[in-house]
């Protein structure tokens, strides 16, 4: 478990990991891909789910009760994360572009889509939330809990794929350049393992409950992206089942996981 342990490993593969991701659709067709990203959203949604609600959150008050802070402070990080993505929409940093693909492939437009059609503006945003997933990874690294990073982790990673995949299909779409298409898809790869080094570097010795309230922060965001990233498929009658089943499958998942680390004792700090 070395991999869990070096913040620049762990920074490398999810760079490395986003950057294939985006790059394919650069350079291949993919058959079908809004059904792809589809199924690859509610999974992540499921996984960002178990996270959150499974390890993170309850990780995160553990510590952060540790300390003198009170409950409302406590309570109020998660509540923080959550905002604090909401935010960034109401800003105009949206982070899901899943929909504009949607547009594009059928030709006709949909209400419920929310994000500005400019390239430079889409990659910005998607950059911006992608600073969140860092912070996340980089506060677990720093509790020295093994399940904590390798949950968060997990989940960052798993959201990140689908999410570069869009950029890379956006991009390429809107650009039509290559070379322009790979500076997008790099930017939004380097957001998160930047954040990741930046995040155990200050937060390297500050208080075990200060750490904390971190996690919950970053517990918040999980909880924000999963819901939006599924609701418009949730709302439409045609597709509500299928992503439940998605996000159930996810969420499965990370419960098997965190179930088998527990087994074999991995669980303690």
């Amino acid at each position: 478990m070395v991999l869990l342990e070096s913040p620049l490993a762990l920074a490398a593969v999810i760079f490395a990991a986003a950057f294939l991701a985006g790059a394919i659709p650069l350079w291949r067709k993919v058959a079908d891909q809004q059904n792809l990203l589809t199924w690859l959203t509610g999974l992540a949604a499921g996984v960002l789910l178990a996270s959150a609600l499974l390890v993170a959150i309850p990780e995160g008050f553990d510590i952060a009760g540790q300390g003198d802070l009170g409950p409302l402070l406590i309570g109020g990080a998660v509540l923080a994360g959550f905002l604090a993505m909401l935010l960034l929409e109401a800003l105009g940093f949206g982070h899901d572009i899943h929909e504009e693909h949607h547009d594009h492939e059928h030709e006709h437009g949909h209400d419920h889509v929310h994000h500005p059609a400019k390239a430079n503006s889409v990659v910005i945003g998607l950059s911006v939330h992608a600073l969140t997933d860092g912070v996340a990874i980089g506060a677990a690294v720093s509790t020295g809990s093994l399940v904590l990073t390798m949950s968060v982790f997990i989940a960052v990673l798993a959201h990140k794929v689908p999410a570069a995949f869009s950029v890379g299909v956006f991009s390429m779409h809107e650009r039509q350049d290559r070379n322009k298409a790979v500076r997008d898809v790099a930017l939004f790869s380097l957001a998160t393992p930047i954040t990741i080094l930046l995040t155990v570097y200050l937060l390297g010795d500050v208080d075990a409950h200060l750490l904390g309230l971190a996690i919950l922060f970053a517990g918040g965001t999980f909880l924000y992206v999963a819901t939006v990233d599924v609701l418009p498929d949730v709302h439409n009658s045609e597709t509500g089942r299928q992503a439940l089943f998605q996000v159930l499958i996810g969420a499965g998942l990370m419960v098997l996981l965190i179930w088998g680390l527990d087994a074999t004792g991995m669980v303690a700090h």
